[in-house]
């Protein structure tokens, strides 16, 4: 007499049985989502490691850091830094040259003074992203992501511009775009990312100095 097994027996395209033991096909979308969770992190860190990089290698020579004392000590300097943040991120792109002066100001002039300068112009800078959605805000569509990402806007719109201000990322100006479609108070927005660009730069000029000191004693 044959036995028979009771368990259920999967069947694929096309009426071939499939083993409902075998473990489930691979989709080639897992490696992409977890690329998107990384890049991220990836351009932050490749943000801050070059600003960093840029302000210890005009530190490292005496020549360098007198060229810069210069222009910074000169009534214009303070003046290019803040125009140079706000050029820089007013271009819609990554505010790296703004990001990099800062560490590099802040090897020959005030941390604090640095700090406070280039987190103004860039604040001013970013309203080139807040006036653009303002103005275009039809221009967006109504995909899922964008209603996502509008949602959360409305609802945590100060905290997210706050956050993204702060830490060194390029995914600020889709904020700021995002901000002005929706409508956020441009006084509450403008303080929301003055407060998280600030402490950004100054965070930046502090580390920088203070890491240079601390380096150099290394080696006296």
């Amino acid at each position: 007499m044959s036995v028979t097994s009771s368990r259920p027996t999967a069947m694929v395209a096309g009426g071939a049985p499939q083993d409902p033991s075998a473990d489930p096909p691979v989709t080639r979308s897992e490696p992409r989502r977890a690329w998107k969770r990384w890049f991220p992190v990836i351009i932050t860190a490749i943000l801050v490691i070059m600003a960093f990089a840029i302000g210890t290698w005009v530190a490292a020579d005496p020549v360098r850091v007198a060229e810069v004392r210069r222009l910074i000590s000169s009534p214009e300097g303070l003046l290019a830094l803040f125009v140079i943040n706000v050029v820089s991120s007013a271009t819609l792109i990554l505010p790296l040259p703004g990001l990099a002066l800062t560490p590099l100001a802040a090897t020959v002039a005030d941390p604090l003074v640095v700090g406070l300068i280039a987190g103004a112009g860039q604040t001013l800078g970013e309203l080139t992203g807040y006036l653009a959605g303002y103005s275009g805000r039809k221009a967006l569509g109504m995909d899922a992501r964008t209603q996502r990402m509008t949602t959360l806007m409305r609802r945590w719109g100060a905290a997210i511009v706050f956050v993204l201000a702060l830490i060194p990322n390029p995914f600020f100006d889709v904020a700021g775009i995002i901000a002005g479609a929706t409508r956020m108070p441009l006084r509450l927005y403008l303080l929301a990312a003055a407060s998280g660009k600030i402490l950004k730069n100054i965070a930046l000029a502090y580390g920088v100095t203070l890491g240079i000191d601390w380096m150099f004693g290394i080696f006296q």
